[in-house]
């Protein structure tokens, strides 16, 4: 592969670590009701409906922030407010950065055979100080999140600006069919790059459903990408 775009939440980043770490957290220090870890399915459940609006162009990232939390203490029978929870909630992941098992690695390893991209749906300088925190921003060459480009994932813009960076003075273009989107979410990474005519590499989590047909790759351990693509 000439390049590979990688996401960055629960792909590089464990999101899901940081979101019950910080309501344990978060609960305690705002006198909430005890967290429970089945809390987080609802905050998970709300979550996606949410992001799934962004991918579908109905939602910003700006709307989310608003209402986010509300929802979510309304689901849980939470009096509080939920803007106020969003600002600690927001504030504290800027500076988390909770590796995924074998992210690093990762990221060594296809960096010595192909341009390495970030391709996430989120805030611009969040995402690049996290990735630094991680020890992982170091290995890419180009960022492509959606604050920045204007459009997220799954949308065909949001690629259309991506590959115009990346082949920016770029003699021979690097066409889609030559590249390699890496992630875990079947409806922004897998379904974008599907429909741009990217291979595709599926990071299957647990419990996550299948891959649909059509996905190249499927792995439940980021420690067999480089294995399948030939480049250990």
């Amino acid at each position: 592969m000439k390049a590979i775009f990688i996401d960055i939440d629960n792909t590089l980043l464990d999101f899901d670590e940081y979101v019950r770490t910080t309501m344990a957290e978060g609960f305690a220090h705002f006198g909430l009701p005890a967290y429970r870890p089945e809390m987080y399915y609802t905050f998970t459940a709300e979550n996606n409906k949410l992001w799934r609006q962004i991918e579908e162009g109905t939602l910003t990232f700006e709307e989310l922030q608003k209402i986010r939390w509300s929802r979510i203490f309304d689901a849980l029978g939470i009096a509080f407010d939920g803007p106020t929870f969003e600002h600690y909630f927001r504030t504290a992941i800027y500076d988390s950065a909770i590796p995924v098992p074998g992210a690093v690695p990762l990221l060594q390893s296809l960096s010595r055979h192909s341009i390495l991209c970030a391709a996430s749906n989120g805030p611009y300088e969040q995402q690049l100080h996290r990735l630094e925190l991680g020890g992982m921003k170091q290995y890419f060459t180009h960022f492509f999140i959606s604050q920045r480009i204007g459009a997220a994932k799954p949308a065909a813009a949001f690629f259309d600006t991506a590959f115009r960076e990346l082949n920016e003075a770029r003699p021979t273009p690097i066409l889609p069919r030559e590249t390699l989107i890496i992630g875990d979410s079947l409806t922004s990474d897998i379904a974008g790059g599907l429909q741009y005519g990217m291979k595709t590499c599926y990071y299957r989590r647990p419990g996550a459903p299948a891959a649909p047909a059509g996905v190249d790759y499927t792995v439940t351990a980021l420690s067999r990408v480089p294995a399948l693509l030939k480049m250990d």
